[in-house]
C-alpha cells in the first residue's frame, strides 16, 4: 500500500512522500510558465532525496521533457566546472550558438581547456550555458537535475545559480537536491525549498514492512526506533539482521549510546563488502576513488582487472549500476562506506593506479596524488598548485582556492607554505566566499615570521570581516597592519588603510575615523594618490573637499597611464563620497568592466553596490535598479552581509519612490532582518531614509518624520547619525516635518547642519541644504533660498532632487498666487518624475499643474530610454512579452514593467497603438 497518497504508482521509495510529490508535480508544470521554475530539496543522508530526483526524471520523460542530470562527487569537487561538464555534455559542443557563447564554452570545456592560458571570463561562460540551454529548450522542454549538489564543485555552483535565476519566460525547470548540510550557498535562501524530514511511524512501520525479510516483534520496534524515519535506515537495517549483523543494536536501546545516523549508515554500507570476492572489492575501491568512474579510467588504472566482470557481483548485489561507459555507486553513502572500509594502504595504491592512468589529465592527476601523499610532498604540492594556476587562469577562482589551499597543505618549506595560504585566500576573495578568506587567511600568521606575508593575511582577514558587517574585528586587524606598515612598507600600509576606510565609513562612529586620520599621519609619501584619497575623503569628505578634489585628480592621472583595479576602486569610492558622482559612475563603470575581464565574479558585488548608488543619486534608476538587484544577488550567495542589506535597502528606496510603499517597507524591514544597525550607522540611517520616503508616498506624513529625524541625534544640538549619509536627508525631513506640523524641531536640525557644514559644502549639499531651509522658513526669505537651491547648474547631476526642489518652489509661488511663475517649476519637476517614474510625486506635479491653470500632457516619446524603445519596437512587431524577454535576456515580468512605463510616455492605452505612435515619434 502507498502510505498517505494514491496518485503515484506504488514504490516503496516514495512511502510517505505524497506532498513532496505534488511539489514535484507542479514543479514539472511550471514548464509551462505559472509557478517557480525551480525547487531545492534538501534532507539528511538516505532522506530519500536521490528516490524522489528519479521520479522526477521518469515524471518529466512521461510528459516529453529533455533530461539534463549532474550528481555531485566528492572526488571532483576540488576541480573547477566538472558539475557543469557532466550536466552539458549532451548537448556540447553547442553547433549554432554565437561565436562569443560558442568560444566561451570551448576554452571552458573544449580538449585544451586544461591548459588554456587566457582568462575565461566567468560573465561570458555563463551567458553560454544559459544560451546553450536556451538553444535546447526552444526543441524540446528540459528538465534539469541536480544530486548531491553538496559535492559540487563550486564554479559549478555559480554557473548553475546564474543559470537558476534566469529560467523564468523559458520551458526549463530545475529540481536540486543536497543535504540539509549541505546546500550551496548559492541556493540556500534564494529559492523555494523543501525539506525530507524523517518519516512518520506509520510511512516508516509499511516501509519496513515492505523490505523482501520484514522483522518481528522486538527487532522491529528496536530499528524503527533507531532509523528514526530515515527511509535508507529503513531498508538497510532489515538487510543487516537478516545477516546477523545487528546484534550490538540492542546496546544502543534506552541509556545506551548510539552512533550518529550517517555514520551508522555508512558502516552498514560496508558490511556488504565481506562477502564479495577480492577482485570485486578492489574494483569498487577504484571506483569509490575515482568518484565520477569512467571504465576506460578503471580499466588504465587496473590493466590486471577485468573491471567489468570484477563489478558484476557488485552491481547484482545493488551496490553499483554500469551504464554508458560509467560506473555509478548506487548512492554517495556506498562510496563513503566502500573507501572508509579500505585500509589507508589500499586506498593509496588505489590513487596512485588512477594518477598513473590519468597521466594525460594533469588536473585530476595532481589531486590524486594529493590524495595519496603519506605527509608533505613538495612534488605533489607543486603539481597542484600548477592546477590551481590553470583553474585561476580560466577564471575558476574557486577551483583554484581549494587547490591551492591543499596544495599548501603538501608544502614543507613553511614560507612557501604560508604564501599558498595567502594565494588561496585572494582566489576564495575573488570567488566571492569571505568566511572561507578569513579561515585561509587566519592559518597563516602562525606558519611564518615573514612580517609581510602576515601583514598581508591580516589585510584579507580584515577585508573579509568588514565584508560581513564585523566593522569592530576588522578594523582592529587593518588599523594595526597599517601602523605597524606606515614606515617600513608605506604601500601595504596604503592598501590596508584604504581597506579600513570602507569599514570606517559604514561604522560611522567617530573614534574611527580619527584612528584612520591619525594613523595616515604616520604613512609617508604619494605613490598612492588614489589610496590616499579614498582615506582622506572617508575621514572628513566635507571640509577637506577642495585638497581631496586634487588629490582625486592625481588618481584619475595616473588611472590614464595604467588601469589597476585597487586605483580604480578607491577612486570610484572618493569620487562617490565627494559628490563627483557622474565621475563616479564612470570610474566604477570602469572598475566592473575590469573586474569582468577578469572573471572576478566575487568582488564584484562590493562595487556593484557603489555603482548601485551612484546611479540612484545620479538620476538612472532602472540601471541602479538593476546593479542593485545583481548586487544583492552577488553578495547573497558570497556571505557579504554588508552589500545583501545596503543593496535591500536601496531597492526598497526605489519601491517607495515610485509609488509602492507596502512592498518598500516590507523589504526595507526584511533587508535588516537580523542585523545590528548600531554597528553600521551608514546603513542604519540609508533604512530609515527607506522607511521615510515609503512612509512619506503612503501619506503617512508624521511617520515620515519620524523615520527621517531618526537620521539624526535627539541632542540639544542635534548632530547626523552618520557624519555624511544623513547629510542628504535635510530635504525630505523638512518636506515631512511641514506635512507633520513638525517645523520647529525641524529647524533646530537644519540650523545645526547649518553650522557644520560651512564654509564650503558641495554643490549637492548646498543645494539640499537650501531646500531644507526655504521649506522651514516662513517669510519671504524662503524665495532666496529656493531660488539658491535652483540656480546653479552642476545640480543637474542629481536630478531627483533638484526636481523636488522645483516640485517645492512651484508649490510655495502657486500659494502666493503667483501661477504664472510656478508653471515652469512644476512642468520641470513633472518631466523628471514622469522619466523616473516617481508616481507619488508625477500626481503631486500634475495636480499643481492643474490647480496653476497648466493642462498636463504626457511626455513625448522621445524620452523612451533604448531599453524601453527596443521593448517598445518588438512589442509593436507582435512579440509576446515571453519572446521578447528570451530575445533580451529579460523577465516577461521585467518586459510587463517597462511596458507599463511606455504606455503613458507615448499617450497610448494599448499594445495596438505602438506602431502608430512609434511612427509619429520618428516622423516628428
Amino acid at each position: 500500500m502507498h502510505a498517505g497518497t494514491t496518485d503515484h504508482p506504488s514504490d516503496p521509495g516514495i512511502l510517505g512522500r505524497a506532498a513532496e510529490l505534488g511539489r514535484l508535480d507542479r514543479l514539472l508544470g511550471a514548464v509551462d510558465g505559472g509557478g517557480p521554475q525551480v525547487l531545492v530539496l534538501t534532507g539528511e543522508p538516505g532522506a530519500g532525496k536521490s528516490t524522489l530526483v528519479d521520479r522526477a526524471a521518469e515524471r518529466g520523460r512521461d510528459r516529453g521533457l529533455g533530461i539534463l542530470r549532474v550528481r555531485g562527487s566528492e572526488g571532483e569537487a576540488g576541480l573547477g566546472l566538472s558539475g557543469v561538464h557532466q550536466l552539458l555534455h549532451p548537448l556540447l559542443p553547442g553547433e549554432g550558438l554565437p561565436a562569443g557563447q560558442r568560444e566561451a564554452l570551448d576554452r571552458a570545456f573544449g580538449p585544451d581547456a586544461a591548459e588554456y592560458e587566457l582568462k575565461l571570463d566567468q560573465l561570458s561562460l555563463c551567458v553560454g550555458v544559459l544560451g546553450l540551454i536556451a538553444q535546447a529548450a526552444a526543441r524540446r522542454p528540459l528538465l534539469l537535475l541536480v544530486d548531491d549538489a553538496q559535492w559540487l564543485d563550486l564554479g559549478s555552483v555559480d554557473v548553475l545559480a546564474f543559470l537558476a535565476r534566469r529560467l523564468e519566460g523559458r520551458p526549463v525547470v530545475l529540481l536540486l537536491a543536497a543535504r540539509e548540510d549541505g546546500v550551496p550557498a548559492r541556493f540556500d535562501r534564494a529559492f523555494p525549498q523543501i525539506t525530507l524530514g524523517p518519516l512518520s511511524r506509520s510511512a516508516a512501520g509499511q516501509l519496513l514492512d515492505a523490505q523482501p525479510d520484514p522483522p518481528r516483534g522486538k527487532a522491529r520496534a528496536e530499528i524503527l526506533r533507531q532509523a528514526a524515519g530515515n527511509p535508507l535506515a529503513l531498508i538497510e537495517l532489515p538487510r543487516a539482521l537478516a545477516r546477523g549483523r545487528t546484534g550490538d543494536m540492542g546496546a544502543g536501546g534506552a541509556g545506551g549510546a548510539t552512533l550518529p545516523l550517517t555514520a551508522r549508515l555508512e558502516n552498514l554500507f560496508a558490511a556488504d563488502l565481506p562477502g564479495l570476492p577480492a577482485s570485486t572489492r578492489a574494483a569498487l575501491l577504484l571506483v569509490a576513488a575515482a568518484g565520477p568512474a569512467r571504465l576506460t579510467d578503471l580499466m588504465r588504472a587496473a590493466p590486471e582487472l577485468d573491471v567489468v566482470a570484477a563489478l558484476d557481483p557488485a552491481e547484482r548485489a545493488g551496490l553499483v549500476r554500469v551504464a554508458d561507459g560509467g560506473v555509478l555507486l548506487r548512492h554517495p553513502l556506498v562510496r563513503s562506506a566502500v573507501y572508509h572500509a579500505a585500509s589507508f594502504h589500499e586506498r593509496r595504491q588505489a590513487h596512485l593506479a588512477l594518477a598513473a592512468a590519468l597521466a594525460g589529465e594533469p588536473d585530476r592527476r595532481a589531486w590524486h596524488l594529493a590524495a595519496a601523499a603519506t605527509g608533505q610532498d613538495a612534488e605533489v604540492a607543486d603539481a597542484l598548485a600548477e592546477s590551481a594556476e590553470r583553474a585561476r587562469g580560466r577564471g575558476g577562482y574557486a577551483a583554484a582556492a581549494t587547490a591551492m589551499e591543499r596544495a599548501a597543505e603538501l608544502t614543507p618549506a613553511p614560507d612557501l607554505r604560508a604564501r599558498r595560504l595567502l594565494t588561496a585566500a585572494q582566489a576564495a576573495m575573488f570567488a566571492g566566499h569571505p568566511q572561507w578568506v578569513g579561515e585561509l587567511s587566519g592559518r597563516v600568521g602562525p606558519m611564518t615570521e615573514d612580517p609581510r606575508l602576515r601583514a598581508e593575511a591580516s589585510l584579507l582577514g580584515g577585508w573579509a570581516l568588514g565584508v560581513t558587517l564585523r566593522h569592530e574585528e576588522a578594523l582592529a586587524l587593518l588599523l594595526g597592519v597599517a601602523e605597524a606598515t606606515a614606515t617600513s612598507a608605506p604601500d601595504l600600509a596604503l592598501g590596508a588603510l584604504s581597506t579600513a576606510a570602507t569599514s570606517v565609513y559604514n561604522s560611522g562612529a567617530p573614534r574611527h575615523r580619527a584612528e584612520l586620520d591619525r594613523i595616515s599621519g604616520l604613512i609617508d609619501g604619494d605613490d598612492d594618490p588614489a589610496a590616499r584619497a579614498w582615506a582622506r575623503a572617508v575621514i572628513d569628505p566635507v571640509h577637506e573637499r577642495p585638497l581631496l578634489t586634487r588629490h582625486v585628480a592625481a588618481g584619475l592621472a595616473a588611472l590614464a597611464q595604467e588601469e589597476s583595479l585597487g586605483d580604480l576602486t578607491a577612486l570610484g569610492g572618493a569620487t562617490w563620497i565627494l559628490d563627483e558622482t557622474e565621475q563616479a559612475v564612470r570610474v566604477l563603470g570602469l572598475t566592473m568592466d575590469l573586474l569582468r575581464r577578469a572573471g572576478s565574479a566575487g568582488t564584484n558585488a562590493t562595487v556593484t553596490q557603489a555603482l548601485a548608488l551612484a546611479l540612484f543619486e545620479n538620476g538612472s534608476w532602472t540601471a541602479a535598479e538593476e546593479a542593485a538587484h545583481e548586487a544583492f544577488w552577488m553578495a547573497t550567495e558570497a556571505g557579504a552581509d554588508n552589500v545583501t542589506v545596503g543593496a535591500g535597502v536601496l531597492r526598497a528606496t526605489l519601491r517607495a519612490l515610485r509609488g509602492d510603499p507596502a512592498t518598500a517597507r516590507a523589504e526595507a524591514l526584511q533587508a535588516v532582518r537580523g542585523v545590528d544597525l548600531r554597528r553600521s550607522l551608514s546603513l542604519q540611517v540609508r533604512h530609515r531614509h527607506a522607511m521615510g520616503m515609503a512612509a512619506f508616498a503612503a501619506g503617512d506624513h508624521a511617520d515620515a518624520y519620524e523615520q527621517l529625524r531618526a537620521t539624526f541625534t535627539r541632542d540639544f544640538r542635534p548632530a547626523p547619525v552618520h557624519y555624511h549619509a544623513s547629510l542628504y536627508y535635510l530635504g525630505d525631513l523638512a518636506a515631512a516635518a511641514v506635512r507633520a506640523g513638525r517645523v520647529d524641531d525641524a529647524r533646530t536640525v537644519v540650523d545645526a547642519v547649518r553650522q557644520d557644514l560651512k564654509p564650503d559644502p558641495s554643490p549637492r549639499l548646498a543645494a539640499v541644504l537650501h531646500r531644507a531651509t526655504a521649506l522651514l522658513t516662513d517669510t519671504d526669505d524662503a524665495e532666496r533660498h529656493f531660488r539658491a537651491a535652483l540656480d546653479d547648474p552642476a545640480t543637474d547631476c542629481w536630478p531627483f532632487e533638484k526636481a523636488l526642489a522645483h516640485l517645492d518652489f512651484g508649490e510655495w509661488l502657486r500659494r502666493r498666487r503667483r501661477s504664472a511663475e510656478a508653471r515652469p517649476h512644476l512642468n520641470a519637476a513633472l518631466e523628471c518624475f514622469q522619466r523616473l517614474d516617481a508616481r507619488p510625486w508625477t500626481e503631486r506635479a500634475t495636480a499643481e499643474l492643474r490647480a496653476a491653470g497648466a493642462a498636463t500632457a504626457p511626455a513625448p516619446a522621445g524620452e523612451l530610454t533604448p531599453q524601453e524603445r527596443q521593448i517598445a519596437e518588438l512589442a509593436a512587431q507582435g512579440l509576446t512579452n515571453r519572446d521578447i524577454a528570451a530575445r533580451l535576456y529579460l523577465s516577461p515580468r521585467t518586459v510587463g514593467y517597462h511596458l507599463h512605463k511606455i504606455f503613458p510616455k507615448l499617450g497610448i492605452t494599448a499594445r495596438a497603438q505602438l506602431r502608430d505612435a512609434l511612427t509619429q515619434e520618428d516622423q516628428g
